[in-house]
């Protein structure tokens, strides 16, 4: 049956890449040519065993990782950015040509994803404590100083890892508009980074939660050492059993663990505990696209639970709880360019990550993070900023305060009162 599935495995890849170059050296040592015959950079795979062609025929997105992860599946000179954007560039031009079984299999995970991302309290915990307590000593070897694990702001292409994290910060504080004193809430806080700085910086005071006992701890801590106790406090606690109100709310990388049947939810409860004329800032990973059911692959070893949602999806939730989007930015290839700082910085230091764990976590880690990052650079998904308020008049009308830096006034500076129009005695 060898020969039945490469044959199957051949007409698959026959039809998907028409741009670039792939070679695939078959388990019976069959080499096949597939797109561009005049590539000049072909990538080269070589399948070691008889199942591996049938676990791509049948369900490719899962397989594809897995192979790579167990060895099964080898790339000349270990060119795994360039197998995977060929594969993603493809695979984005030819949803068309997939086989009958594999577009029944997408329509199936697409009609079963709310099931899938049904993240009761219970459940959401245990999808943190499987990626967001692994060793802090893992993370460390790949992020920035002040462990930000969200898309940077590179005001530059060229800006370094720190550079861009420290421009993320800046500016969502200023589309905050914080004063000191004010009252933050950063649901999913992370390691404390956001809370820390707009505290130290802005003069806040900041409740920061997540589910991660690791991150709680480390937050914590840092906030001790810092002198920041008294301004800052990070609690283990789900954003739905939150209390009281606050002037602004932040969640930066968050709302991706919330998944689709609770949308209502987290968006209920930024309404609930902003107060009326306050500012909260989301920051999320989103489809420019239709939505679609999560990577099985990413879904099942990375981040259960997980769903990047559509835009027409966040605001379907947003406007149903009577939020303003007050502000939507979209950041185009500002997290491919993270993610290869992350990538680089990890195979520096993959000896250690192997120290830690073993071989497959670090071919699964790798995997992870190219094919993150040439999704952001071939597919239709980016990362969006909405800013919402309760109120109409919550921020001024135009957007230059988001920039002191073009000579505008500072994010600080008290920001004119707006009268509304009854208040005019206008109708």
């Amino acid at each position: 049956m060898t020969w039945v599935w490469q044959n199957l495995l051949h007409r698959m890849l026959d039809h998907l890449i028409q741009e670039g170059c792939l070679y695939v050296v078959m388990p019976t040592g069959d080499v096949c040519r597939y797109g561009d015959p005049g590539c000049d950079q072909p990538v080269t795979v070589r399948l070691h065993t008889p199942a591996t062609p049938r676990q791509l025929v049948l369900n490719p997105e899962l397989a594809l990782g897995e192979a790579y992860m167990n060895g099964s599946l080898t790339i000349d000179a270990d060119d795994l950015q360039g197998l995977l954007a060929t594969v993603v560039r493809n695979a984005r031009k030819s949803d068309a040509k997939r086989t009958r079984w594999q577009k029944l299999s997408q329509h199936a995970r697409d009609a079963l994803r709310g099931l899938a991302q049904n993240n009761i309290i219970t459940r959401s915990r245990r999808n943190v404590a499987h990626h967001y307590d692994l060793s802090g000593r893992l993370f460390d070897l790949f992020l920035d100083s002040d462990r930000q694990y969200s898309c940077g702001y590179f005001r530059e292409p060229d800006a370094t890892l720190d550079q861009a994290q420290s421009d993320k910060k800046t500016h969502i504080a200023r589309k905050l508009m914080l004063e000191p004193g004010m009252s933050v809430l950063d649901i999913g806080c992370g390691w404390g980074g956001m809370a820390l700085s707009l505290a130290k910086t802005h003069g806040a005071h900041v409740v920061g939660i997540t589910l991660s006992e690791e991150q709680q701890a480390y937050a914590t801590k840092r906030a001790a050492q810092d002198g920041l106790s008294d301004r800052v406090q990070f609690r283990l606690c789900d954003y739905r059993q939150i209390a009281g109100t606050f002037d602004r709310i932040v969640s930066v990388g968050m709302f991706e663990h919330v998944g689709l049947p609770h949308f209502d939810d987290y968006f209920a409860t930024i309404h609930d505990r902003l107060s009326p004329d306050g500012v909260a800032l989301v920051h999320t990973i989103g489809w420019a696209a239709p939505a679609k059911a999560t990577n099985p692959w990413i879904g099942k070893y990375i981040f259960p639970g997980g769903y990047i949602p559509s835009v027409s999806e966040v605001m379907t939730a947003v406007e149903k709880k009577r939020l303003w989007a007050a502000d939507i930015e979209c950041w185009r290839l500002h997290y491919a360019y993270t993610l290869r700082h992350w990538y680089e910085r990890f195979n520096a230091h993959e000896h250690a990550a192997r120290a830690l764990y073993d071989d497959r976590f670090v071919r699964m880690w790798r995997f992870y993070l190219a094919a993150s990052e040439q999704t952001f650079r071939h597919a239709p998904q980016a990362v969006y900023q909405f800013q919402l308020t309760r109120s109409v008049d919550a921020v001024p009308l135009a957007r230059d305060y988001m920039y002191p830096h073009a000579g505008m006034p500072a994010v600080d500076r008290p920001r004119p009162v707006l009268v509304s129009d009854r208040e005019q005695g206008t109708s």
